[in-house]
């Protein structure tokens, strides 16, 4: 079943523009969620901690860090900078 359900998904993926588009799009938020969690959990703090330290609202930086928001960059500036980091954003050629 699951290799019946890669190929399937790889099959979408190679012939679908909506899928692709998609697909890409959530691969985008995840890297955005994990960078987070990952600084924040490096750092060893929580999300009030964070919230504190951003003056990012701690119900926010929980829906961001489930996937259930899509912060601005003037929101992930804040995070980054009380993470003692910088956000980098680039437009890369399509492969």
């Amino acid at each position: 079943m699951e290799k019946s359900a890669t190929k399937y998904f790889e099959k979408m993926y190679e012939e679908n523009e909506n899928f692709r588009n998609e697909v890409d799009l959530l691969d985008f938020e995840y890297q955005i969620i994990r960078a987070i969690l990952n600084a924040r959990q490096t750092k060893n703090i929580t999300q009030k901690q964070l919230a504190e330290l951003s003056g990012v609202n701690r119900a926010d930086i929980s829906k961001i860090e489930r996937g259930n928001a899509n912060p601005s960059v003037k929101t992930l500036k804040k995070i980054a900078s009380a993470l003692d980091m910088t956000v980098k954003i680039e437009f890369q050629p399509i492969a």
